[in-house]
């Protein structure tokens, strides 16, 4: 009788054993995700992985339909402490309303890193919102920091002796204009990175002494933004002083600077400032 009452303690405990494995199988089975296979959503022929890179960066490669939303899905880099160096869209290359794969390409222009290495990350685009549609591809990446640190750009400042008539009077003129080479950190915004630099008016000693000059800085005026548009740069200033104005030859050598220093720049045919009523005889 003891030999039976064991026999079937001993079934009904493996039996018990068995059927929690069996729940707990079923369990594991039924909330566990299965990551998907990016290469069947999205690829990548450059950057590859780990690879050095410089602003701006050529990004190429191939993305399903569903990746895109409007012909377009956000790319950016980013450091290895998360900070954002710069993001911009990719575009596909042909329809993109299709199961299929759909080439893309993009220029994505980046601030220098203080990290020596980074993330490209290439984000499917979601007007939903929704967590559950969300989805990226994240390639390491390391920075190049010789070549994406800085970039030389040119001041111009004056030189009276350049600008005078046969008469040896001055003309106040394009003429006096002469470039000095900088070098300034590659950012986003290289227009107004380097205005702002020619606003400092730090000409070194040697520049000096070969009779360059500048008025600026001037008291209370600062540069308040710009834009590009139709090969049109539309540069804001704060001037509550009045410092730009102060006769026509002066305001006129303060406005020659700016102007030409912001042409050096691809796309800038002409120059306005805003308000109007700044460099004023």
């Amino acid at each position: 009788m003891n030999k039976s009452y064991t026999i079937f303690l001993t079934i009904a405990l493996l039996a018990i054993i068995a059927l929690g494995f069996y729940i707990f199988s079923i369990d594991t089975s039924n909330n566990e995700e299965v990551p998907q296979d990016k290469e069947a959503l999205i690829r990548v022929f450059e950057p590859i992985q780990n690879a050095v890179i410089s602003s701006p960066l050529i990004i190429t490669g191939e993305a399903r339909g569903n990746w895109y939303f409007e012909a377009s899905f956000p790319v950016r880099v980013e450091d290895a402490n998360g900070n954002v160096l710069g993001q911009h869209y990719a575009t596909a290359q042909g329809e993109w309303m299709t199961e299929d794969f759909v080439p893309f390409k993009t220029e994505l222009s980046f601030d220098s890193s203080q990290t020596q290495t980074g993330v490209l990350i290439l984000e499917k685009d979601n007007p939903s919102g929704l967590s559950e549609n969300a989805d990226e591809l994240r390639i390491p990446i390391r920075f190049n920091s010789a070549s994406s640190s800085e970039r030389t750009v040119k001041l111009y400042y004056y030189n009276s002796s350049q600008d005078e008539d046969e008469n040896g009077n001055i003309m106040c003129s394009k003429q006096g204009l002469v470039a000095v080479e900088r070098d300034i950190p590659v950012t986003q915004t290289p227009i107004q990175d380097t205005v702002r630099l020619l606003l400092k008016g730090e000409i070194t000693e040697a520049e000096t002494a070969q009779g360059i000059t500048t008025e600026y800085p001037l008291i209370g005026f600062e540069p308040e933004g710009a834009s590009l548009a139709n090969g049109i740069l539309t540069l804001g200033f704060s001037d509550p002083n009045n410092s730009s104005s102060g006769g026509s030859c002066r305001a006129g050598i303060l406005w020659f600077q700016i102007e030409e220093t912001a042409k050096q720049f691809d796309g800038v045919y002409e120059v306005y400032f805003q308000p109007e009523e700044l460099f004023q005889p």
